[in-house]
């Protein structure tokens, strides 16, 4: 059983590992690398820009916006096949500005205020960002299905369970990227802000304007990976055309294997007018902008869906949709916000190079875990997994909440100092790690499997758009609940020193028990609730 078991585990996955899958794992290190400027945001936000909790999730909200047009992208990926990676390069330029100008922020604060406020800087950023990384994702999708071969070595197609695993092994892959390159980072930040303690004001921000200028190496690894990938194709066709087969079907073969996709201007319209709606709220001024784009968005992302769904046979349309609908209230769970990272800061002594290390140890932990789990994620249903996910996450929610409540003030004495806050949050996050990283998993695998083969990157941006915007409803549901829980940090003049608000974190406490809940909760209800029904997901 041990040796079955590691076979299936290590020597499983090295076995299904190709060359093909290199250029998509590229764009998806791509996006884990981004997160180099994750820390550092944190602390900037925290030290420099007088922006409250509710106002960050509500950013957060709009942030999450573009990822709701992934379907129109990713329909416009399968019209523009051969020309997709054009999106990229788009992509990458979008994101170097959002870069750019967080580097402007820090390095040349006084000249950037003249030209507009800091914040709205920092808006402008925040907004570029995703922009362009879902432009990137879109096409790093559609390149995992061309990258798993539809026939072996022999030109016999592949048996179902082989293609299902094949999937399932390049989705994963794709997560493996991403976290690596999280990963990685970590690595880069322990190193640059080691001795942060020690350090002046003014060395802490030259490492924070250094820290975005590496990063804009980050696009331009997403954009040598869709290049190698044109590269691999070309050769391809060479290889192809010197066997005696015409450079016309050769080009049909490689580069539209399954045939031309014709526009949906149900899609691309209903989009526009999404586009549209969106921009024109969120500049009204309108109170309950949020809740409004929400609600419009929902429905204009179902109706387009609706669209779509013809293409599917009856059974596949009902576990789509009781699929995206479980993914999608796991993915919907609040987060305490701000707040907690602020509490880790101001009162348990966490810095700079210690928020790093817990990055790194999650990151080595969630590859380490994806890899154990894999076997489990190809034969298993979604809802299964989902429901383990939650019970875990709600359980590993319990640390944070003794955290806060000064379990460590109890255990540290007890152990010589030991046990102390930060070794509870070292082994909170090296349980923890795995779990958050394989939802979309088999949900990915599902979609690559099931869905027509000249429509892939649409029903995966389909799939994307609707999970999405769940995650933008988690945004809202922060948002209400900091407004519920108020908890601030302190903010000072920084010309006089003088305190302007006040720390407060009287009510961080109930908020982190309130989220705890709400993460075991509400996905099992909803599992309860579709499993027994015609849309149950296996």
């Amino acid at each position: 059983m041990r040796k079955t078991w590691l076979h299936e585990v290590i020597v499983g996955l090295l076995e299904q590992m190709r060359w093909s899958y290199l250029p998509p794992l590229m764009v998806y290190l791509a996006y884990g690398i981004s997160g180099l400027t994750s820390i550092v945001g944190t602390f900037f936000v925290k030290e420099y820009l007088d922006l409250s909790a509710a106002f960050l999730a509500a950013l957060g909200f709009w942030a999450g916006i573009p990822w709701a047009l992934k379907m129109p992208v990713g329909h416009l990926v399968d019209i523009i096949w051969k020309w997709k990676s054009v999106l990229v390069y788009l992509g990458a330029v979008l994101v170097s500005a959002s870069l750019l100008i967080m580097y402007g922020l820090i390095a040349h604060t006084t000249a950037m205020a003249a030209v507009m406020p800091t914040t709205a800087w920092f808006v402008l950023s925040a907004l570029l960002s995703p922009t362009g990384y879902i432009l990137q994702d879109a096409v790093a999708d559609a390149m995992t299905v061309e990258a798993v071969p539809a026939l072996d070595e022999h030109g016999e197609p592949f048996a179902e369970d082989d293609v299902k695993a094949m999937h399932t092994t390049m989705q994963m892959l794709g997560r493996f990227a991403l976290i690596g390159g999280i990963a990685l980072v970590a690595v880069v930040n322990i190193t640059m802000f080691d001795g942060v303690e020690a350090m002046s004001e003014a060395e802490k921000v030259g490492i924070y304007a250094d820290i975005y200028l590496l990063a804009l190496g980050v696009p331009v690894i997403s954009v040598v990976g869709v290049i190698l990938g044109g590269v691999m194709l070309r050769r391809r066709a060479r290889q192809l055309i010197a066997t005696g087969l015409p450079p016309s079907e050769v080009d049909s073969m490689l580069f539209r294997p399954d045939g031309e996709a014709d526009p949906n201007w149900w899609i691309l319209g209903g989009s526009l007018a999404f586009a549209g709606f969106t921009i024109s709220v969120g500049l009204s001024g309108f109170g309950y902008s949020e809740e409004v784009v929400f609600a419009g968005s929902m429905s204009i992302v179902c109706f387009l869906i609706s669209r779509l769904l013809p293409e599917l046979e009856p059974a596949q349309r009902l576990a789509l949709i009781g699929t995206a609908i479980i993914v999608f209230v796991f993915r919907a769970i609040p987060s305490p916000g701000a707040g907690s990272a602020w509490f880790n800061i101001d009162e348990l002594g966490f810095d700079q190079q210690f928020f790093s290390i817990l990055t790194l140890i999650s990151a080595g932990l969630a590859m380490a875990g994806m890899v154990i789990l894999r076997p489990l994620m190809a034969t298993r249903s979604i809802a299964y997994i989902v429901v383990l996910l939650s019970v875990f996450a709600g359980v590993l929610s319990l640390p944070d909440i003794a955290l806060y409540y000064g379990i460590h003030e109890w255990t540290a004495p007890l152990t010589g100092g030991v046990v102390d806050a930060r070794f509870i949050a070292l082994i909170d996050t090296a349980i923890e790690s795995p779990l958050g990283q394989v939802s979309l998993i088999p949900v990915l695998a599902w979609i690559a499997r099931t869905a027509p083969v000249h429509l892939k990157a649409t029903f995966f941006a389909i799939m994307a758009s609707f999970i999405n915007l769940g995650l933008s409803a988690g945004a809202l549901g922060t948002k209400y609940l900091n407004q519920t829980f108020l908890v601030t940090r302190e903010v000072r003049d920084r010309a006089t020193g003088e305190i302007q608000v006040p720390a407060d974190y009287s009510e961080l406490g109930m908020l982190l028990i309130t989220v705890a809940v709400l993460t075991l909760a509400l996905p099992l209800i909803v599992v309860a609730v579709i499993q027994p029904t015609r849309f149950r997901t296996t």
